[in-house]
């Protein structure tokens, strides 16, 4: 059995090889297998697991409640070219109908 490096971020020993990836499972830190030692930056993904990136359209998996009012944006709608930032809500777009917003990347799905 091979040593696995400890994790670069949390420096946790329970690192696990995932395909061409290390994972661990304490911070949820992806990393290269290859040791090159370049972080590639943060990793956003939607509900199913898929990676997202900036442009990318998107569907909502549940309806979202907007606060003050504003009414509820529905299962299905797309958005169309997001913009990706690091937060508790990664999404920047906006929603036809109800102007600019954040989301979180839980809510879509990758069209």
């Amino acid at each position: 059995m091979s040593e696995l490096p400890p994790c670069p971020k949390c420096g946790s020993a329970y690192s696990y090889e995932d395909g061409a990836l290390l994972i661990c499972p304490e911070c949820a830190h992806e990393w290269s297998a290859n040791g090159d030692g370049a972080d590639e930056g943060p990793v956003w993904k939607d509900a199913n697991g898929n990676v997202l990136a900036d442009g990318d359209t998107v569907t909502l998996i549940k309806d979202l409640k907007l606060k003050g009012g504003g009414g509820t944006i529905k299962v299905g709608t797309k958005v169309k070219n997001i913009r990706l930032v690091e937060g508790d809500h990664d999404i920047d777009c906006k929603v036809d109908g109800f102007g600019p917003m954040m989301l979180k990347s839980e809510f879509v799905k990758k069209v």
